[in-house]
């Protein structure tokens, strides 16, 4: 049977630094064009933070194949513009997702906050750099990691290269969507132990702060993802130590989502069975839905038709098949040449809903957390 959610469990507000966030909750940011201006300006509309996805995002525009970084800035930075002016007062915030493996990286930071991004979230490898690029920068800097051990290897780096800590640490579980920080071997020990490493990153945080001697303590939130659904993911998270948590998944099957309708219904015809780990060009594993494409390169190569250059280690020679290509089809709704990321709850969704509908849910006095096997 539900029970209501009492007030002394009512989420509170999530403090970067002096950024403040209303609700602590982060929509992650999904690529290629799922997370735009429009799902993230609806997000922080909420009072939640609402962060776009950089991967190819000028992949509508005019200019695309022939000038790729350009199309892709300019698309960047119009989009950061957007979001901002669409969610101005509500008490959300802004933040792109950069991932390390991709070419031109620093360009994409710079120009995400020379719009204004209020936060700069990064991972698909360490970033090890990123306070480098920006010394100067106002917004938050806040690094992926999927252990404690790349959370802790980051906060030293940081420290002893720019005598500064992360401004928060987005700790990203095995049943997350798209790209997995983790072997396919490593997956279902590293989901036994995912609460246990939320502790564990904690501490890695703790050491920091004491490691970097300032008069005045900075804290680190912790913001957690990876299989976040329910408000009772939410409580059950923030019980082991999240300040925060990020969902992708729940927000996908959005009126305000930016992908195209058909990708969204994918999710709803979607069964457990048919979301499956797929080997992906980047060199890592992924989480999508088994469609026809995925069975296509299940059974040999797919070689690329062109190349762009998006990701520092991808070779058009013997990639399995053009990531790019494949999500941007997904995306505009080709779905049966398309790769159709998704987490590991994308089978839950139902129906199409509304940003505003998900943070009533979650937050709202009527907020209900799951009793059995019903959802809240």
């Amino acid at each position: 049977m539900d029970t209501q959610i009492s007030n002394k469990r009512k989420l509170q507000p999530l403090k970067i630094g002096d950024l403040e966030i209303k609700v602590p909750i982060f929509q992650g940011g999904m690529g290629i064009g799922v997370s735009l201006s429009g799902l993230a300006a609806a997000v922080a509309a909420c009072g939640g933070a609402g962060i776009i996805s950089a991967a190819q995002i000028g992949f509508m525009e005019s200019d695309f194949e022939e000038n790729t970084l350009e199309a892709n800035l300019r698309a960047l930075k119009r989009n950061v513009t957007d979001a901002l002016k669409k969610s101005a007062g509500a008490g959300g915030a802004i933040g792109v997702n950069i991932m390390c493996a991709v070419r031109h990286y620093e360009e994409f930071v710079k120009a995400s906050i020379e719009a204004g991004a209020h936060m700069i979230i990064s991972g698909a490898g360490l970033p090890m750099n990123l306070p480098g690029i920006v010394p100067d920068t106002q917004a938050k800097l806040i690094p992926i990691v999927s252990s404690a051990r790349a959370a802790g290897l980051i906060i030293k780096t940081w420290l002893k290269r720019y005598d500064r800590l992360p401004d928060a640490i987005v700790f990203e579980g095995p049943e997350a969507g798209g790209h997995l920080g983790f072997k396919p071997e490593e997956l279902d020990s590293a989901q036994h132990n995912f609460y246990r490493t939320i502790e564990e990153i904690r501490e890695e945080i703790g050491k920091g702060i004491e490691a970097a001697n300032k008069a005045v303590k900075q804290t680190i939130p912790l913001i957690v993802a990876g299989g976040i659904y329910s408000r009772e993911d939410i409580d059950k998270a923030m019980e082991h130590g999240a300040d925060g948590v990020q969902m992708s998944t729940r927000f996908v099957t959005t009126e305000e989502c930016d992908v195209h309708p058909d990708f969204k219904q994918a999710y709803i015809d979607a069964g457990k069975e048919d979301i499956v780990i797929v080997k992906s060009p980047v060199g890592m594993p992924g989480r999508a839905i088994a469609n026809t494409f995925v069975k296509r390169t299940m059974q040999g190569r797919i070689p690329p038709e062109s190349c762009n250059g998006c990701l520092t280690h991808c070779r058009p020679d013997t990639t399995p098949y053009c990531i790019t290509k494949a999500l941007i089809n997904a995306a505009v709704g080709d779905l049966e040449n398309g790769l159709i990321f998704c987490g590991s709850n994308a089978w839950r969704a139902d129906r199409i809903t509304t940003v505003k509908e998900i943070f009533d849910e979650l937050t709202g006095e009527n907020a209900t957390v799951e009793g059995g096997s019903e959802e809240v």
